[in-house]
């Protein structure tokens, strides 16, 4: 039994089934638009839009609903250049040194390396952070149950809700990125998960041509 305050359900709505499979259309076919991209335009985006994706984000299901991310926003110039020098460390010290040599094979047909201007070209660079527990006033520790998953499904949300928006993103992991909460002021509590790099695409902006599995690759119906 819950110890929370119970309510209704909040705005549920049951749809036909026609206009379930419908939505569900739609909705397959507008995410599945989506790529990652490597290209972005400097165009500037209203502040309000990335406001909006990140409420949405926040709706994210999380361990005892204890919420275990942070999401810091980074808009200025001189500290995105500081982000990309940093990154750009990690980064040439994995394609030369520590990435195997299967991994960079994988890599290969992407067209990835160390040189990441798009870190100063998009408008907006989001640093995702991970919780794995919250401190408070009184210097108590609160432990967050399950902050991967959590914070991954978070995510998840957010670029969908950005894409929905009709922006672009790209999920930047450069390993290892402790710098962020140095660079971007964040508690040792909280550990970097990712960098999403979001705005418009370049006028010019090309991907890989790659194909996502089909259905029965990826997903199985046990019906006994």
């Amino acid at each position: 039994m819950s110890s929370y305050p119970t309510i209704p359900l909040p705005n549920y709505i049951e749809y036909p089934v026609d206009e379930m499979r419908q939505r569900a259309a739609d909705f397959y076919g507008d995410v599945d638009r989506r790529r990652t991209v490597r290209e972005f335009s400097d165009r500037p985006v209203p502040r309000d839009i990335i406001e909006t994706a990140l409420k949405a984000a926040n709706t994210a299901p999380s361990g005892a609903n204890l919420q275990p991310w942070h999401f810091a926003v980074v808009t200025g110039a001189a500290t995105k250049k500081k982000i990309r020098a940093a990154a750009e460390v990690e980064e040439r010290e994995f394609y030369a040194h520590r990435a195997s040599a299967e991994w960079l094979a994988a890599l290969e047909p992407l067209g990835t390396d160390a040189n990441k201007p798009f870190l100063e070209t998009a408008p907006y660079l989001i640093a995702v952070f991970l919780q794995k527990y919250a401190v408070l006033g009184d210097g108590r520790k609160v432990k967050h149950y399950y902050p991967t998953e959590s914070t991954g499904l978070a995510t998840g949300i957010l670029i969908t809700a950005l894409h929905r928006a009709g922006l672009v993103c790209l999920t930047h992991t450069p390993s290892p990125m402790k710098f962020l909460n140095e660079i971007l002021g964040r508690p040792k509590t909280e550990r970097p998960f990712l960098l999403l790099v979001t705005g418009y695409p370049a006028a010019d902006a090309e991907v890989p041509d790659i194909h996502r599995k089909s259905l029965p690759e990826f997903a199985s119906f046990i019906d006994d």
